[in-house]
């Protein structure tokens, strides 16, 4: 990691990391978030993945903890989470 990159986050790599991505609700939605972050993360622990529906109904947030092993590899996985036309905010 350059020194610039280490001067642009407070974390300290690896590290243990939640990303949250929400959208409408929908059958695919949770199977999306998990094949786009595999792509990124060697493994995903059982138990790892966990998902809430709104009051309504209308919307689904699924928060996947992951070893993160860079800024990089997070930068990679929000981008293309937030590219996804499923999903609508990335947190």
């Amino acid at each position: 990691m350059s020194e610039q990159d280490e001067q642009e986050t407070l974390l300290e790599f690896p590290c243990d990391y939640a990303i949250k991505a929400m959208g409408e609700t929908s059958e695919q939605l949770d199977a999306v978030v998990v094949e786009i972050v595999r792509r990124h993360v060697e493994d995903i622990n059982e138990g790892a993945v966990s998902t809430k529906q709104s009051s309504g109904g209308k919307f689904t947030s699924i928060t996947v903890t992951i070893r993160a092993t860079s800024k990089p590899q997070l930068d990679a996985i929000y981008q293309e989470l937030s590219s996804h036309e499923l999903i609508k905010y990335v947190l």
